[in-house]
């Protein structure tokens, strides 16, 4: 079975997307986002930007390995603004991203299905505008071994073309490596193997 060692997210923030439905405006933005502060921190930016606007709803969604998501209906009637805005993240298959939906009441109400429909809409162009990219999901080595031992070390890294993240070379060296999920296995046992040198999974 192949390990899956890649993930889609977004580049950029993205261009602001208008849509309009019985003169309510939908505002939608995109951001790539790795920590929940973040979101604050844009949700905060927006609600200072759209000074006036009613709701502020927004889905995101964050990890590769451990999936850390949510949906904010903010004021909007239960799951008709945030899970239609989380579903489009959902069909895009992308993580490490926020996607925020501000709402001009324009004097019609809607009804639950024209939100969902509004906020669903206004995700999918944001997203259809955005800038997808697929990143690998890395892990991280460090290998200690006597300042003797450093041609070995460095043979093995130039052959399997492992990236260095950090080095430290003295009498006793150590090197911090990165090197893609799927190839982790394979790399851990190389250097486990070798006589006098250590090797230890980094989080």
């Amino acid at each position: 079975m192949e390990i899956k060692d890649t993930y889609k997210t977004i580049e950029i923030q993205t261009e602001e997307i208008l849509f309009k439905e019985k003169n309510s405006k939908f505002f939608g933005y995109a951001f790539p986002v790795s920590t929940t502060d973040e979101i604050k921190i844009y949700i905060e930016k927006l609600k200072k930007q759209h000074f006036g606007a009613v709701h502020f709803c927004y889905a995101y969604q964050i990890g590769t390995e451990k999936i850390e998501f949510r949906a904010n209906d903010d004021g909007e009637p239960s799951n008709s603004a945030g899970i239609p805005i989380y579903g489009q993240i959902q069909s895009f298959g992308l993580t490490n991203i926020l996607i925020v939906v501000v709402r001009f009441f324009g004097g019609t109400k809607l009804g639950v299905g024209g939100l969902i429909t509004a906020y669903k809409t206004t995700a999918q162009l944001v997203l259809e505008n955005a800038s997808i990219l697929e990143k690998t999901i890395d892990i991280r080595f460090k290998i200690t071994f006597d300042y003797k031992n450093i041609n070995k070390v460095m043979r093995i890294i130039k052959e399997k073309q492992l990236d260095i993240q950090s080095q430290k070379m003295e009498e006793n060296c150590e090197l911090i490596i990165v090197t893609r999920k799927k190839n982790a296995e394979r790399i851990f046992d190389i250097f486990d193997s070798i006589f006098e040198i250590s090797i230890s999974k980094l989080d």
